[in-house]
């Protein structure tokens, strides 16, 4: 059954199909109901028991001839990959550093600190003239955004020299938000006057009041951008220029809170309601 606690712009939505629908996107989602109110981030409630049942007998203890599980520490990881492995830590931070030479200073994050907002960083594409060759380049592509200039960078990188063979820079294009971003996104909703309903919603469902992002469940953040077929409220206008944001929230173990109808320009550093 819904469960309605009150119908404040940030309306509580409990076990629902919902198509989300706006004057620039249409994406569709599922709220799950009161199973998915009990889940926690790690994966839910629901998934540990289901794993567990499996495993045991009918008086609780191990099925006959099962051995006990152990957890076995992660094998070290290396200060460089090798051919096409992941990135290895070592190397992201020494990405960051070769990059952000040729960042500027005068760059912003999400938050205006001094500085790109490092978006997402893997290994680029074999080039041709490498594929099946012995001690071949590994080379890795690093991208980010300025909010200063609302300017997206992408940084090739030769991992084996330290050289930025290629540097590309591209406006109005938006790529899929860091985790980064999706908090300060929930920051500066829960600031703004436009976020009262969910301020509200919040209390409401917990007594407690609500003034940081770790009281909430990021669920999902999806860029919001207008077009010349859906120009949007005036406010938005700039959304697809400037890098704006739609959130998708719950309570920390408790029921969902719709914000659809509110939208973040992280660029502006405003939030506004459709």
């Amino acid at each position: 059954m819904p469960i309605t606690v009150r119908r404040h712009l940030g309306k509580l939505v409990a076990g629902a199909a919902v198509a989300v629908t706006g004057t620039a996107v249409m994406i569709g989602i599922t709220l799950p109901g009161a199973a998915g109110a009990a889940d926690t981030a790690e994966g839910g409630r629901n998934a540990v028991g289901a794993g567990a049942a499996g495993e045991s007998g009918k008086d609780g203890g191990l099925q006959p001839g099962a051995r006990p599980g152990t957890v076995e520490a992660p094998a070290r990881e290396g200060a460089k990959g090798v051919g096409r492995d992941p990135l290895t830590d070592g190397e992201l931070a020494r990405l960051r550093t070769l990059a952000a030479g040729g960042a500027g200073q005068q760059s912003e994050d999400a938050r205006g600190g001094r500085g790109p907002q490092w978006l997402t960083a893997d290994l680029a594409e074999t080039r041709p003239e490498d594929v099946g060759r012995k001690g071949a380049p590994r080379r890795a592509q690093l991208s980010s955004y300025d909010y200063k200039t609302d300017t997206l960078t992408t940084y090739t990188v030769n991992l084996d020299t330290g050289k930025v063979e290629a540097t590309e820079k591209q406006r109005e294009v938006q790529p899929p938000l860091a985790r980064e971003e999706a908090v300060e996104a929930t920051r500066l909703m829960i600031a703004a006057p436009a976020g009262d309903g969910l301020r509200k919603d919040y209390r409401d469902a917990t007594g407690k009041a609500l003034t940081k992002p770790e009281q909430l469940a990021l669920q999902n953040a999806l860029i919001y951008r207008v077009n010349a077929e859906n120009p949007g409220p005036a406010e938005l206008r700039e959304c697809g220029r400037h890098r704006c944001v739609r959130l998708f929230l719950k309570v920390k173990n408790g029921p969902w809170i719709d914000v659809r109808s509110l939208v973040v320009d992280l660029s502006a550093r405003t939030v506004h309601k459709l």
